[in-house]
C-alpha cells in the first residue's frame, strides 16, 4: 500500500490560519444570533480584527525578516490619520462605500511612504538601528500630531503647530484636526465582516508572499544575511519590501480601527501599543501566522475579560504571558508538543495501515 502524502508545512499553515479566523467569526457570528453578544463585546471587535492585522504585519518584520521594530504603531497612526482625514473631508462628497475603499487605499499608501522614509537609509545597516528609529519616529509623528491644526475656509487650507487661533481663519472656516483632540465628528463605519474580510486579504497576501521567491529570498536573510549575500540576494531591496509591506497593512489596520470611533486622537498610538503588538507576535512564536492571531485576540480580550477582578486583573493577566511564554518557547515544553504531534501523526498512521489491511483482507 502506498504511504499517504503528508501535508506541507506551508499548507498546514494556510489552512490552520483560515482555519482560526472561520472559527473565531464564526462563534462570534453564533453569539451575535444567540442575543447573548453585549455592546462592551461588540466594541472589541473591531480593535481585535485590528491587532490580528497588525501582529501578522509585524510578523513579516519581526518573525521572517529578523528585524526589531519598535514603532509600529506609528504607521497604525499614520494610515488612520490620512484615510479619517480624508473620509471626513473630500471623502463627504462620494458614496460612503467609495469613500471607504479610497480612505483604506490613501491611509495604505500613506503608512508604505512613511515606511519608505524610514526604510531606505536604515536598512542599508546592520544591528539594532531599526529599533532606535523606528522607536524615535513613533514618538516624533505622535508629538506632531499632537500640535497639528488643520482648517480651511474660502482662501484655502490653513496648517498651524501653535493653536487653532494661529490658523488665521475666517469666521466661517472649519477646524479640521485640532490638535490634542485629534479629528473628531466621524462618521463610524464598524462591520465586523468587514474586519474579517481585511483579515482574509491580509492572510493571502502574507502567506502568498513568504512562499514565493521573495519570501524565501526574506527568511534567507533572516537565517544568515552573509551567506545571502553571497549567492546573490540584494539585501536592502528585500529588506524595504518586508517592512513596507509590513507598513502598508498597519496603515489599513490603522483606518479599519479608526474608523470604529466618533473621534480620533494621537495618544491612543504611542510606545505602549507597539510593544504590545510586538508581545503578540513573540507570545504567538516568531514567524508563526497562526500563533500571531491567536495572541492577539486572547490579549486583547483577555484585559477586558479580567475586569472584573478589580485589583487582581494585571496579576492574573501576567501569569497567563508567562504561561504563554513557557508553553511557546521553553524547551521541555517544545519538546512535549513535538512528541504529542508524532503520537498523534503515528496514530494517524497506524490506523490508515490497518484500515487499508482490512480492506485488503476483505
Amino acid at each position: 500500500m502506498a504511504k499517504k502524502k503528508k501535508m506541507s508545512k506551508s499548507a498546514r499553515t494556510y489552512l490552520t490560519s483560515f482555519l482560526l479566523v472561520a472559527i473565531f467569526y464564526g462563534a462570534v457570528e453564533a453569539i451575535r444570533l444567540s442575543g447573548n453578544l453585549s455592546s462592551k463585546a461588540a466594541g472589541l471587535l473591531i480593535p481585535v480584527c485590528a491587532y490580528i492585522m497588525m501582529a501578522i504585519s509585524l510578523n513579516l518584520v519581526v518573525g521572517f525578516l529578523g528585524e526589531l521594530s519598535l514603532g509600529h504603531a506609528a504607521f497604525m497612526s499614520a494610515g488612520a490619520f490620512v484615510g479619517v482625514f480624508f473620509y471626513n473631508t473630500a471623502g463627504a462628497s462620494l458614496p460612503r462605500w467609495l469613500a471607504v475603499v479610497l480612505a483604506f487605499l490613501i491611509g495604505g499608501l500613506a503608512a508604505g511612504i512613511f515606511g519608505m522614509i524610514v526604510g531606505v537609509p536604515v536598512l542599508r545597516l546592520s544591528g539594532d538601528y531599526l529599533a532606535i528609529v523606528t522607536l524615535a519616529f513613533g514618538e516624533i509623528l505622535k508629538n506632531v500630531l499632537n500640535s497639528l491644526y488643520i482648517g480651511v475656509d474660502s482662501a484655502g487650507v490653513h496648517f498651524s503647530l501653535k493653536d487653532q487661533f494661529s490658523l488665521n481663519m475666517e469666521p466661517t472656516g472649519k477646524v479640521l484636526m485640532k490638535g490634542a483632540m485629534g479629528i473628531t465628528g466621524i462618521k463610524k463605519f464598524s462591520y465586523f465582516s468587514v474586519g474579517i474580510l481585511l483579515i482574509v486579504l491580509t492572510l493571502l497576501f502574507v502567506l502568498n508572499l513568504m512562499n514565493s521567491r521573495a519570501g524565501r529570498a526574506i527568511t534567507a536573510i533572516r537565517d544568515d544575511d552573509i551567506a545571502a549575500k553571497s549567492v546573490g540576494i540584494n539585501l536592502t531591496r528585500y529588506k524595504l519590501m518586508a517592512f513596507v509591506s509590513s507598513a502598508v497593512i498597519a496603515g489599513f489596520a490603522g483606518v479599519l480601527y479608526a474608523l470604529n470611533f466618533a473621534s480620533l486622537v494621537a495618544k491612543k498610538f504611542d510606545y505602549n501599543l507597539s510593544i504590545n503588538i510586538l508581545v503578540m507576535v513573540v507570545l504567538g512564536g516568531m514567524g508563526s501566522i497562526p500563533g500571531a492571531i491567536v495572541a492577539a485576540i486572547v490579549l486583547t480580550v483577555l484585559p477586558e475579560l479580567l475586569r472584573g477582578f478589580s485589583q487582581y486583573r494585571m496579576f492574573i493577566y501576567s501569569i497567563v504571558l508567562i504561561v504563554m511564554m513557557l508553553f511557546n518557547r521553553a524547551p521541555a515544553f517544545v519538546a512535549w508538543r513535538q512528541r504529542l504531534g508524532l503520537k498523534i501523526r503515528n496514530k494517524k498512521d497506524g490506523s490508515g495501515v490497518s484500515s487499508g489491511n482490512a480492506k485488503k483482507e476483505g
